[in-house]
Order: C-alpha cells, then structure tokens, then sequence
C-alpha cells in the first residue's frame, strides 16, 4: 500500500507547524492590562525638547505614570538620567501613564455631548434657511444599493 507514509507516531503538531517568520519589534510595548485601568503613552518631549504644558495638561485629567516595577514585562534599555519621571517608563519621548476606566469613559461622554452639540449647531444653522415652498432636507443616512439584477429562468 502506502509505504512512504509516516507512522501516526511521528506525526505531531510541532512537526507539522509552520516555520516562524521574523517581525519587526513594536515601537511602543504593551503593558500587561489591569483590571480597572487604562494605560496611554503621553508626550513629554519632541525631537529632545520638553513639552511641559502637554504632560502637565495630562497629569492635571487623570492621568498618572505608570511605575517600571510594576510592569517588568517592558524590558528597557538605560534611557538616561535626565528624565524628569526617572523611576517610570518612557520610551522616545513619550511615558506610560495609566488612569481609572471610570475617567476615560467620562471624558469620552463629555467630548460626545460636545460633538453632539455642535452638529446641533450646523443644524439649526443650516435649517434656518428653510422656506415652506422649497423645504431643505436634512437627513444624515446614507444606503448602499445594488443592482437589481433580471431573475434567471
């Protein structure tokens, strides 16, 4: 029959797997999620410049540098000691800061309502110029058709 086979034995998942591929490092890792907690990689300086009204802006909302020791996951090289947060993580001008879930979702309502209310706004500024005799149309839905095609007998 088949003698060219291999025996049920030698066939295994590791030897059948395919070969690993080479990937390029991530720029930014990833720290390990805490329950509760939203990490956020803030901008504290550009091209070895500081930009203390960003960071300051930052930490004023919520949110607060994320120790190296709590997550050893990111393995980092000596960054040098200039850094103004020296015993957090900060790679290429930028730190690791975490914050509550409770204060993203917060602030995402709030700049919600404020999308919210400037489309109001154009809105009304938009319906102002409406006259009975030629009424404007406002609708904000868009539909996707396709051709009707002929039934195939």
């Amino acid at each position: 029959m088949a003698e060219n086979r291999l025996a049920r034995q030698q066939e295994t998942r590791d030897k059948m797997e395919r070969p690993k591929k080479w990937m390029p490092p991530e720029t930014l890792p990833s720290p390990n999620p805490e329950e509760g907690y939203a990490f956020r990689w803030i901008r504290v300086s550009t091209l070895g410049s500081d930009d203390p009204s960003n960071i300051s802006s930052k930490l004023r909302e919520g949110w607060e540098p994320v120790k190296a020791s709590e997550h050893p996951e990111i393995q980092l090289m000596s960054v040098g000691s200039k850094s103004r947060f020296p015993d957090s993580i900060e790679i290429g001008g930028l730190l690791l800061c975490k914050t509550p879930k409770e204060f993203v979702d917060q602030r995402d309502d709030h700049y919600l309502k404020q999308a919210d209310g400037q489309m109001q706004s154009v809105d009304n500024t938009f319906m102002r110029d409406n006259d009975p005799r030629m009424p404007l149309f406002k609708e904000r839905r868009s539909e996707v058709t396709f051709g009707r095609g002929t039934p195939q007998s």
